[in-house]
């Protein structure tokens, strides 16, 4: 009995202690747009699409402008939720469309939500959760969630929420609240959706405990191939200037993806959640200009486009905003950082230990450098090797390591160039900054912003004499520093560093995890399960067994019979 009471004393000082280190520790928000170009935030100073909210928001905390993604969307929602670089995961080539693969993250790796949990925090995901769902136990509110509203899958339509995968698939519905298929909200704009569960979640939530909220937003990404760019028609009425069709549109959805950011720093002040909260917006990878789910997107001046070795595919939008930062304004920070990066770092912030720290390439704790410009954590950035297209993609101290590349150089250039007839004058953006959400709660200095501005802005540098990349002949070098677009191809002059580099890439290459995804499985398809998506295999085992046990009572009563039968019959 004194065992069992010293037990339960431990048990409750270890739940106390734990909970008592959650008290005071931050809040964490996450907002993830999708498939978001480098020049389709006004912060970088683009003048055709403008983004209020977050621009405010990022000149008042860290404009992060080396911040660096995979080159597709589910390898970076992996790095996030795990801290580990996509290679490490056995995550790194676009065949990963995550809803008919049965492929997932076991109990092997732990993910963000997991390790905020154990820590008292109170966790939801909203929006996209693209990690795989091919049974039950690995969905969002099974790993470590609380709660999930919003899609399994990759995309899917705006309004009525199905996905058809790339016509392989029967259309079925994939949205959800929690583990339960949610018919009550088709019809309603998916943005403004997750947008409003998003403040929900905030305006409900009990202060005992710190939240982590992430939201993955759809937005920009298109939705099915036959009704790929959706937005309300009002939205889009705003942006008639610009003459594009379908630009007009993504702006409208970029907008949605800005409304929102404003709606959750509304409700974090209402609640007086502010002044120790920590908000982190990011793109996970640049946009698709052209080809597969294109949203016209623009990363122009860099170069390529998301699922290329280049810039323009992982070089992503991103800002963070905290009190807990401690600046006395905002600033552009040019110090390395990956995606991977924000589980330590945020894990510190929050005060909480055993993240593990992998190899150069993997999660690096960054919020000391957040807080102070001469910090330098990272020097090393693995964008991609992709055995499927052969390519590898690689930078160590500012030189950048190119070899081969993908979809046979179609995104090999410099796309998404704005016409200049489509831009709003700065007049025009600065009465938008002063009319947002964000605006109207934080001061403005203008002179500020301005030079926010052209420091965020690439410059391409001196071409004049440039040399060209031909990757599929030769590996290329380039001098990120100096040339950000990477037009000048340096390699015969630096052949030495070159070298160096294709060694790492293959240590690197050596050290890669197998491939993790799966073949398509076609009983995946939603029209075997009533037009939804769901973890099949859990339904496909179910259905075994619903038919199996019938049969075994049947096998059983032959037996049965067969002994009675044995047994009453005459002995001879």
């Amino acid at each position: 009995m004194q065992c069992i009471m010293k037990l339960l004393l431990a048990s409750v000082s270890l739940m106390i202690g734990m909970l008592e280190g959650a008290v005071g520790s931050p809040n964490v928000i996450v907002i993830v747009a999708d498939d978001l170009g480098w020049n389709d935030v006004s912060f970088h100073s683009s003048k055709q699409i403008f983004t209020p909210n977050i621009d405010v928001l990022a000149y008042h905390g860290v404009i992060l402008n080396r911040h660096y993604s995979a080159p597709f969307g589910v390898a970076s929602q992996a790095a996030l939720m795990t801290g580990f670089h996509p290679l490490e995961l056995g995550v790194k080539g676009p065949t990963f469309y995550g809803a008919d693969q049965p492929w997932l993250f076991g109990s092997e790796v732990q993910l963000m939500p997991e390790y905020f949990r154990e820590a008292g925090y109170a966790t939801h995901l909203v929006g996209k959760w693209g990690l795989g769902f091919s049974r039950k136990e690995y969905t969002p509110t099974q790993r470590g969630f609380d709660s999930h509203f919003g899609f399994l899958g990759p995309y899917i339509d705006y309004w009525d929420h199905s996905l058809k995968l790339h016509n392989t698939s029967t259309r079925g519905l994939d949205m959800r609240r929690n583990l339960e298929v949610d018919y009550s909200v088709n019809g309603s704009y998916a943005t403004d959706l997750f947008n409003g569960e998003a403040v929900r979640l905030i305006q409900e939530h009990d202060q005992k405990k710190p939240l982590l909220l992430v939201l993955t937003h759809l937005a920009p990404h298109t939705g099915n191939e036959d009704d790929p760019m959706q937005a309300p028609a009002e939205e889009v009425e705003k942006f008639d200037y610009i003459k594009d069709g379908k630009r007009r549109v993504l702006a409208a959805m970029i907008s949605k993806v800005d409304e929102g950011v404003g709606q959750i720093m509304q409700a974090l002040k209402e609640r007086d959640m502010l002044d120790n909260s920590i908000v982190l917006f990011y793109a996970d990878n640049g946009a698709p200009t052209v080809g597969i789910h294109s949203n016209a997107g623009s990363n122009f001046p860099l170069k390529g486009q998301k699922y290329s070795p280049w810039e323009g595919a992982v070089r992503t939008v991103a800002a963070i905003w905290s009190p807990l930062l401690n600046l006395t304004g905002g600033r552009v920070s040019n110090q390395w950082i990956h995606v991977s990066d924000w589980l330590p770092t945020l894990a510190h912030a929050a005060r909480i230990e055993g993240i593990p720290i992998g190899s150069d390439i993997d999660g690096r704790n960054q919020w000391e450098a957040l807080k102070n410009p001469a910090i330098s954590v990272r020097n090393v950035v693995m964008n991609n090797i992709d055995e499927l297209h052969h390519y590898s993609s690689y930078s160590r101290n500012g030189w950048k390591y190119v070899n081969g590349t993908s979809w046979e150089g179609k995104f090999d250039s410099w796309m998404g160039e704005l016409d200049e007839e489509d831009e709003l004058s700065e007049e025009e953006y600065v009465v938008m900054l002063a009319g947002s959400v964000v605006g109207r709660m934080m001061p403005l200095d203008l002179d500020h912003v301005a030079r926010l501005r052209r420091e965020a802005a690439v410059e391409c540098g001196d071409l004049s004499e440039a040399k060209d990349c031909k990757p599929m002949e030769s590996a290329c070098l380039f001098n990120l520093l100096d040339d950000p677009c990477e037009r000048n191809n340096v390699a015969s002059e630096n052949l030495d560093i070159l070298e160096e580099l294709r060694e790492e890439v293959e240590q690197y290459r050596q050290m890669a995890v197998e491939p993790r995804n799966k073949p398509a499985d076609s009983r995946a398809d939603p029209g075997f399960y009533n037009n939804t998506w769901t973890w099949w295999l859990d339904e496909i085992d179910s259905r075994s067994n619903m038919y199996l046990f019938p049969v075994l009572i049947i096998v059983i009563s032959i037996v049965m019979i067969a002994l009675i039968i044995l047994i009453t019959r005459p002995f001879k």
